[in-house]
């Protein structure tokens, strides 16, 4: 036990109000802490000063006194004015008013509070339509923050910064021309994979009502040169039914060293587009999966 906790039990001490274990740890404490002694010695000399204070006795004009103070409290308040409504309504009954004007009275208030209801709900409609419209102006402008954000982002050296910047498409209800283009630029020209799949995925969602998106995404099947990009730009022109990719991939197939796997995926995506069945939704590779190319790259293959 320290002598902090020992010096606050000290009055529980002198008094017993602590427990048999306590009492014998802070006896036990006492007994080797000087300070605390010391400590113990003064406590007790403050207990047997108050103790002999004497307990101050009521003058024998204190009940009567409270009394005839009591008594002139309930006075004032019964002189004062009731202003409750049932007073006012006890003292407009009193009043001697014709049973015409108290009519006319009641129709005029009752017309009174219809006017002010209506014209409290007519300024509520206001202030509503008021917030509708500061909500869908901050909306706009939080979107074009975010738009802004994802131009100053993808140009990024870094690829952490460059994903984050593709990955705010997802919030944009209706991305510029600006960001199309930033986008479909990355998708072809981007040096990493992993960024280059994440914005083919963000795209993907655009092109099925973009005929901008849905043009360069067959552009790019031709500027494109990792296995992995390639498969999963063949799965999406199955998605979308883009049958003007037909050429585009046929053209990829004619490519040196084109790897095994991509080709079988070309070649199956070209009979699907060529024969028009509806092929399976397919989602392309996300960004966030394990890079590794589904049989050993040989000697020129192009690795990007």
């Amino acid at each position: 036990m320290n002598c902090e906790r020992t010096q606050e039990q000290l009055v529980d001490y002198l008094s017993s109000q602590l427990t048999d274990t306590e009492q014998a740890a802070l006896t036990a404490h006492l007994a080797t802490c000087a300070e605390c002694r010391e400590e113990l010695q003064t406590t007790q000399r403050l207990w047997q000063i108050m103790g002999a204070v004497p307990t101050p006795e009521p003058s024998p004009s204190l009940r009567p006194e409270f009394y005839a103070m009591l008594a002139t409290f309930k006075k004032e308040v019964k002189n004062a004015p009731d202003y409750s409504l049932k007073g006012l309504w006890q003292r407009w009954l009193s009043l001697q008013i014709p049973l015409p004007v108290l009519r006319l009275a009641y129709s005029l208030c009752l017309i009174g509070v219809g006017l002010l209801g209506g014209y409290w709900l007519n300024n509520k409609g206001q202030e509503k339509a008021a917030d509708q419209q500061q909500i869908t102006a901050l909306a706009a402008e939080v979107g074009e923050m975010r738009q802004v954000l994802l131009l100053s982002l993808i140009d990024n050296p870094s690829a952490t910064e460059r994903l984050r910047a593709v990955s705010y498409t997802k919030e944009l209800d209706d991305p510029n021309s600006r960001v199309v283009n930033a986008l479909l630029s990355t998708l072809n020209n981007d040096s990493n994979v992993n960024v280059r799949l994440a914005t083919l995925e963000a795209l993907t969602p655009l092109a099925q009502d973009d005929a901008t998106v849905r043009l360069g995404l067959v552009h790019s099947l031709a500027k494109q040169r990792s296995p992995l990009v390639q498969s999963a730009l063949a799965d999406v022109m199955v998605q979308l039914q883009e049958h003007r990719s037909v050429q585009p991939l046929r053209r990829l197939l004619k490519q040196p060293n084109l790897d095994e796997s991509v080709k079988s995926k070309i070649q199956e995506s070209i009979q699907t587009l060529s024969t028009g069945r509806p092929a399976a939704p397919s989602t392309p590779s996300r960004h966030d999966q394990t890079i590794s190319s589904p049989q050993p790259v040989r000697p020129g293959t192009i690795a990007v």
